[in-house]
């Protein structure tokens, strides 16, 4: 099993969020449920190599 984190928040009815490592890449869902079967979804798009172009954010590690 695989653990990702996520950033989230509510907007009146609607749940926002994205992939720490995929800022750049919003959803929504209307619970916080939802999003993070919407997350999955984004997640599971983003490994099947279709979606071209993807920025990710890593770390880097100096001496």
């Amino acid at each position: 099993m695989q653990t990702l984190r996520f950033v989230y928040w509510q907007d009146e009815d609607a749940w926002l969020g994205y992939l720490e490592i995929y800022p750049d890449y919003w959803t929504q869902g209307s619970s916080l449920e939802d999003l993070k079967d919407h997350l999955k979804d984004l997640y599971e798009d983003f490994q099947s190599g279709q979606v071209p172009g993807i920025r990710k954010v890593d770390e880097l590690v100096l001496p």
